[in-house]
Formats: C-alpha cells, sequence, structure tokens
C-alpha cells in the first residue's frame, strides 16, 4: 500500500456515495473470474452473480462482520463440474457442491474442537502445491479449444461401393487447421490474450489487479468487429428477471468426484485468510476464528449449490484490491455484495453476458488457467519443497500424471478421476511414505 493511502478500518462506515463506486471496485475484480466459472460449466452466470453475493452477505453474518473478504466462484472446480455434468447431469453437479459446502462445515467443527495442526499432515505443501498445478494444467487442452488454437478434423461416415461391395467409408466434411489469421475467432482470442497479457504487465493500481476483465472488454469489443457477436439472445430478455435457479441431486460418485476437491480448496482458504490477516493487520485465525472462516466458506458454497451456482471461495483479487487501496471497511464488500444481486436480477444484462464468444474467454483462459498451475509451482517453491529427496519426487510425479494424464478408476458404483484421483493418491502417499529420517531409522533397525 501506497503511504500517501489513507487507512480505512475494516468497521469503519463512509457514506453511500463512497461506499457505491468503492462497491463497484470489488465488483468488476471479482467479476471475470465469478462470471467466467459459470460459462465454462455451463451454470447460469446470473446465479453465479447471486451466489456470489448471498455467499459473502452469508460469510459477514458468521464471521461477525469482522472480515471484509468476498467470495465468488472457484476455479478448483471446474474440470470436476464439467466432467460430473456431462457424466450424469448438471443438478447432480450442484448436489455434489452442496455435500462439499457440508463437509467444510464438519471440519470447521473439528478445527473448533482440536485445532489445526492435523490439517499440516494431510496437506503438506508438496501435495497442496502438485494438485493446483493439475488444475490449472488440466484445463490447459480447454482453453487452447475455446481459442480455436487445436486442429479439429470432423468426419461422418457414408456407405460407398468398392469393387461392388458395400463399404462404410470415412470421409472428412470440415478441418480447422489451427493457427491461420483468416480465421476471425483465432483472430479474435489472440487479441484477447495480447490485450490481456499487456494489462497484467504494464497497468498500475486499480486497473493492475482487473487485467482479465480488460482483456474480455477489448476482446469483446474486437469480436464486434469481427462481426461473431449474436445479440439475438439480449433482444429477446426482460429488462427484469429471475435469475435461473435450480435445484440439485444428489448420486454419490458425482459426490465423490467433487469431494476430494474441497480439501485443496480448504488448504486454498487457509492461505487467504492468512494473507487478509496480514494485509489488514489483525490475526483472523484467532479472531473470529478459523473455524468461523471455513463454516461461512462452506455454507456459502452450499447454498450456491442448492440455488444452481458453482462453489464458492475467498477472492485473492478483491484482497489484491484491499492491499492497494487501504480500504478495509467491511461494509464496502457488503456493498459490493448487494450490487451483485442486484445485477443478477437485469435480465439483459446476463444475456449481453452470455453474447460473450468462446474465442474471447479462450483468449483470457489461457492466461488464468496457467496462472492456476504457476501459483501451484509457487507453492511449491516458496514452501521450499526438496525434489532431491525421492518422497517428495515420487508424491509430485504421481499426483501430477494422474491428474493431467486423466486417469480413472472405477470401483463398483463409483468413480474417481483426474485432479480428484491425483488428490486421494496423493494424500495416501504422503501418509504411508515413510521420510527420510524415519526410513534410515528403518534401515538401521
Amino acid at each position: 500500500m501506497s503511504k500517501n493511502v489513507q487507512m480505512i478500518d475494516v468497521q469503519e462506515k463512509m457514506p453511500l456515495s463512497r461506499l457505491i463506486p468503492l462497491g463497484f471496485q470489488h465488483l468488476f475484480a471479482m467479476f471475470s473470474a465469478t462470471v467466467l466459472v459459470p460459462l465454462l460449466t455451463g451454470l447460469s452466470p446470473a446465479v453465479a452473480l447471486f451466489t456470489s453475493g448471498m455467499g459473502t452477505l452469508l460469510f459477514a453474518l458468521i464471521t461477525k462482520g469482522k472480515i471484509p473478504a468476498y467470495l465468488g466462484s472457484s476455479f478448483a472446480f471446474i474440470a470436476p463440474i464439467i466432467y460430473v455434468s456431462a457424466e450424469w447431469g448438471k443438478s447432480y453437479a450442484l448436489g455434489a457442491t452442496v455435500i462439499v459446502g457440508l463437509v467444510y462445515a464438519l471440519i470447521a467443527f473439528i478445527i473448533s474442537k482440536i485445532g489445526t495442526r492435523w490439517i499440516d499432515r494431510v496437506l503438506p505443501p508438496v501435495v497442496i502445491g502438485s494438485v493446483i498445478i493439475v488444475i490449472g494444467l488440466g484445463l490447459a487442452g480447454t482453453a487452447v479449444d475455446m481459442a480455436g488454437l487445436r486442429p479439429v478434423t470432423q468426419t461422418e461416415t457414408m456407405v460407398g461401393v468398392i469393387d461392388g461391395v458395400e463399404t462404410e467409408i470415412e470421409v472428412v466434411v470440415a478441418q480447422n487447421d489451427g493457427f491461420t489469421f483468416t480465421n476471425p475467432a483465432i483472430r479474435v482470442s489472440l487479441f484477447t490474450l495480447a490485450v490481456t497479457i499487456i494489462a497484467s504487465i504494464f497497468l498500475k493500481g486499480f486497473f493492475a489487479v482487473i487485467p482479465i476483465l480488460i482483456g474480455i472488454i477489448a476482446g469483446y469489443l474486437f469480436a464486434l468487429t469481427q462481426g461473431i457477436v449474436d445479440f439475438s439472445i439480449v433482444k429477446e430478455a426482460s429488462w427484469f428477471t429471475v435469475p435461473d435457479f435450480s435445484l440439485p441431486a444428489f448420486n454419490w460418485s458425482a459426490i465423490l468426484v467433487l469431494l476430494p476437491v474441497s480439501l485443496v480448496t480448504i488448504a486454498e482458504h487457509l492461505g487467504d485468510i492468512m494473507v487478509i490477516s496480514r494485509v489488514v493487520g489483525r490475526d483472523y485465525f484467532k479472531d473470529p476464528g478459523l473455524h468461523r472462516t471455513l463454516l461461512g466458506d462452506g455454507l456459502a458454497t452450499a447454498l450456491a449449490g442448492l440455488f444452481g451456482g458453482p462453489p464458492n471461495t475467498t477472492y485473492g483479487e478483491n484482497v489484491g484490491v484491499l492491499a492497494i487501496t487501504g480500504v478495509y471497511s467491511v461494509w464496502v464488500v457488503i456493498t459490493a455484495a448487494v450490487l451483485a444481486v442486484l445485477l443478477s436480477f437485469f435480465g439483459k444484462f446476463g444475456a449481453l453476458i452470455m453474447t460473450i464468444p468462446e474465442p474471447v474467454m479462450g483468449g483470457v483462459s489461457m492466461v488464468l488457467f496457467g496462472i492456476i498451475a504457476s501459483s501451484g509451482l509457487r507453492t511449491l517453491v516458496e514452501s521450499g519443497v526438496d525434489f532431491s529427496d525421492k518422497r517428495n519426487l515420487i508424491i509430485s510425479s504421481v499426483i501430477l500424471v494422474l491428474g493431467i494424464g486423466g486417469a480413472q478408476i472405477t470401483i463398483g458404483r463409483f468413480n474417481l478421476a483426474g485432479m480428484a484421483l491425483a488428490t486421494i493418491v496423493g494424500i495416501i502417499l504422503n501418509l504411508v511414505l515413510p521420510k527420510e529420517n524415519e526410513a534410515a531409522d528403518s534401515s538401521a533397525a
């Protein structure tokens, strides 16, 4: 924070004329990421805005209004939600989201009774960092496909006659050769990528925390010049409407796909609360307590699943706004949450979001998903994970191969795949493999 910025404390109130613009600042910081998750997973952006705002208000209530944290859509669940939606349907992904939130609440209860030391044993940095890398790189193919940069050949089976015998023949009916500037979609995705990179590197102040939003806006405007934006759904949408809420359904196999990811997001939650504590100058692990912050995060996620939104999580983007502005007032965050809820009922606003072309989202996703993977690398580096230790090397290697390779195991009615399987295996390896000193003691005996 700059020395010439006047700090506004957590409980400090301000007039509405200041609260609204400061609230919009937080709204813009979280907006692109919060809306991107439902766009990628097939959920409703309007519902995501609604559950994001309601989840933040619930978090503020449970934490006694002591923490200026904003909750938005969680990226960690993108891949498993897409998988569950394709395998069983969207409603089962929502049901699994509800259960994940309740697991948060259960762990919050355990923490209130026995403390947090056991979490360090189950989820050390070598597991957390490796799984976060899997989350990012597991989505890399999705980003490239959306950007139109992967060669795609479409074929149809036709019946032909060869030497007087009817034979099925595969015929190429369309082909995308990947990188070519003659394709307007590719021009849009690369332009969006370039603007996002430039905004991330060169912009300062408030604009430095919204490079994704800037990239989306710039890409959208460029897409207009390329004629690939369809406004028909905006014309048909009502000005005011109720978001497309969806009810959850429950399936144990679907739940088991999302459940392991909660261990990663709980670890991320611990890190976010620690960062907010450092920025604001308070120890939120003690007051209001980690059990309250985790309970607030969990119930916000369960609430999202009940209404049809993606899981929620505390947002690093908004922590960045706190650090840059020095405005720590929880009332500003509450204002942002109320604005998000109100915007979710503007039908034309939600429809306008849906007109964002896929290449625009592909362009920003190439940066966004890469940043997720890079944050996993950062976790490994900053935690001092020693890869000359064979134990760490094996744990990380197995997690990366299982997760990125898309491994899948089916046991009866239960299915574990990709990131979820990698997380479970990583935790098991961490618990059963002896550390170097333990192995040395064993061999000496």
